[in-house]
């Protein structure tokens, strides 16, 4: 598989590390994207030194500066490259109210995260999860995580049908830390509705192509959830997705 590849392990949520680990071997992976949770299992640092692992990115859902920091700390003593974040959902307060309330209480994290050489960033995510997140535009990123001094996660499940793509991808790409990749087959409501890249109508090489053309140096995380995924099997669909992409970033010289 291609060395620029993970799959997030929310695709094969509630597997122990040591299944993770397997999974990882059989698709030929060897980068890693959890869950913040993860950190704190006490064989994730034996199996990223026994196995030649990188953690390439951490998900972390923003409560509070504390949280955050130990969540850091724990990405920092496994080399992690990014911690991406939702926001907190806004409560009663505006849009610029939330934005400013999250802003003061990273502020204290960024630094911290910049000494210890983990970055941080804001990923965009459809406003049905409103209740967790203010950053429902890859355009509200953008201007979020500027006013943060943070990074961004682009998904592109949750963007790719915003008018002015290609500028705003532009845009975004001097803050990219992560991108998230998988497809929609139009017409599917059964949420998350996710599948596998190519199945669906999402111009996904286009994007890639979009994004390495622009500079992006990072790594591209597949993200597969939903019912298309259970149908067909986990691990099925993880090693479809994954020759897929490497297919596509190998043709595009990535």
């Amino acid at each position: 598989m291609h060395k620029r590849l993970s799959v997030h392990s929310v695709t094969f949520l509630g597997a122990p590390l040591h299944e993770l680990h397997s999974h990882c071997e059989a698709l030929g992976l060897r980068r890693l994207s959890l869950i913040d949770t993860q950190l704190a299992d006490p064989q994730l640092t034996d199996l990223v030194a026994q196995h030649g692992y990188s953690v390439d990115s951490v998900y972390h859902l923003f409560t509070s500066t504390a949280a955050l920091s130990r969540v850091i700390d724990a990405a920092a003593a496994v080399d992690a490259r990014v911690v991406y974040m939702l926001t907190g959902g806004r409560g009663e307060h505006s849009w610029e109210q939330a934005a400013e309330r999250f802003c003061a209480a990273v502020a204290p994290c960024v630094g911290q995260a910049e000494r210890l050489g983990v970055a941080l960033a804001i990923e965009n995510a459809s406003a049905l999860y409103a209740d967790m997140h203010i950053a429902h535009t890859l355009r509200d990123t953008v201007t979020l995580a500027s006013m943060a001094g943070v990074g961004v996660c682009i998904d592109l499940f949750h963007c790719w049908a915003e008018a002015g793509l290609a500028e705003l991808v532009a845009q975004a790409l001097p803050i990219t830390r992560q991108i998230q990749l998988s497809d929609y087959v139009l017409g599917d409501r059964a949420l998350p509705a996710r599948a596998v890249p190519g199945d669906g109508a999402i111009p996904i090489e286009q994007f890639v192509a979009l994004a390495l053309t622009g500079g992006y140096a990072h790594g591209f995380d597949l993200e597969l959830i939903g019912p298309r995924i259970e149908a067909e099997g986990r691990l099925t669909a993880a090693h479809r997705a994954c020759e897929t992409v490497s297919t596509m970033l190998e043709r595009l010289g990535a």
